[in-house]
């Protein structure tokens, strides 16, 4: 339910709207702190796949 929300709210955006929330997005964070929020970002994601690889590994192992 909630992917296909999001699957529809995003399907409905063109180029033009893509760019105008990039722009409001370095006017809010300029463009030194870009950067260092997409590394906290990828971080954080790397973070959760390895989190479920020890999960999936976990559970597996208990079977």
């Amino acid at each position: 339910m909630t992917t296909s929300l999001i699957l529809g709210f995003l399907g409905g955006l063109g180029a033009p709207e893509i760019i105008i929330i990039l722009v409001i997005i370095l006017l809010m964070f300029g463009g030194k702190k870009i950067p260092e929020l997409m590394k906290g970002l990828g971080r954080g994601v790397k973070e959760f796949k390895d989190a479920s690889k020890g999960v999936d590994s976990a559970e597996s192992d208990k079977k």
